[in-house]
């Protein structure tokens, strides 16, 4: 069965039958006459037929041959069809993009992303899960994963797109009663609020200095999703831990303050991955590309 499916032989046969010869068959293929011969004679061992009858002066095809060229031909242009539009809408963005991204980073960056992403392909539709929780790309079919923070070992395909960096920040009112000397070396005295999404938030490691500090945290109020816990945050509760990219617009507005920051919390990466494949599509190439400018220009704030 695999001989059969060898496209090879059937450009070398229905050439032949086209030019009349294997002479010309050779010429018009670029390759040595002994070359389409042998090939040919393949294919008609594999068949257990003669499908040219050969002459001094010409080639032509037996009954059998000629049957069996038309159908060739059929499977030939059909062959040549796919190729082609598999290979256009590898070079252009088609269908449609899923994707997911965190709920802070999904509503801040990506969706304005995507806003100019469908203004510049609008032939392309997009499918955006904004969720905390890690989605599995393959299992779930997701062309496109952002990943904010640290990435866990996978055996998918990761671009590194920008930086973020993390603040600790409180509301006006909760920040100017604390200490005057407030540090991380205190944090277990004061109120938190923690997000049940994120791995390891109990604990932070800040520096400065030189000096490092491992802070247990307080936490008062635990939400499982990003924005309850800013919620909570700017309703005074207590502290939080967010990407700058989430508290930016908050802390320009006065609704929030940063809290130790002439400290230093670990900074994470901003990540386009896809699951594992060799050929990335032009629709995730295209708006991995938007993304990363849009970190680039973000980073020049």
């Amino acid at each position: 069965m695999a001989d059969l499916l060898n496209l090879n032989r059937l450009i070398y046969f229905t050439t032949v039958v086209e030019t009349g010869s294997f002479t010309a068959a050779a010429a018009r293929l670029d390759v040595a006459k002994a070359v389409v011969s042998h090939q040919v004679g393949k294919l008609e061992a594999e068949l257990g037929a003669t499908l040219l009858q050969r002459t001094t002066r010409r080639v032509t095809a037996t009954e059998e041959g000629r049957r069996f060229y038309d159908r060739a031909a059929i499977i030939l242009r059909e062959a040549e069809a796919a190729y082609g539009d598999v290979s256009q809408s590898a070079g252009r963005p088609t269908g449609t993009l899923r994707l997911t991204a965190s709920l802070d980073y999904g509503a801040k960056i990506v969706a304005p992303t995507i806003a100019e992403y469908l203004r510049k392909y609008p032939k392309v539709k997009v499918e955006a899960i904004f969720d905390d929780a890690i989605s599995n790309l393959v299992d779930e079919q997701i062309d496109l994963g952002i990943r904010i923070g640290w990435l866990a070992d996978s055996s998918n395909q990761a671009r590194r797109l920008g930086t973020l960096q993390q603040f600790v920040v409180a509301t006006p009112k909760l920040a100017a009663g604390l200490p005057a000397d407030v540090s991380p070396k205190i944090a277990k005295s004061l109120p938190w609020v923690g997000n049940a999404q994120l791995r390891g938030t109990g604990q932070w490691l800040f520096s400065k200095d030189g000096e490092t500090v491992l802070a247990e945290l307080n936490q008062v109020v635990i939400c499982d999703k990003t924005p309850a816990v800013q919620a909570c945050v700017i309703a005074g509760i207590g502290l939080g831990v967010f990407p700058d990219f989430a508290v930016e617009d908050d802390i320009a507005a006065g609704r929030l303050v940063r809290v130790f920051a002439d400290w230093n919390l670990p900074s994470g990466g901003i990540h386009a991955v896809y699951p594992p494949a060799r050929f990335r599509p032009a629709k995730v190439r295209a708006f991995v590309d938007l993304l990363a400018a849009a970190e680039r220009t973000r980073a020049r704030r």
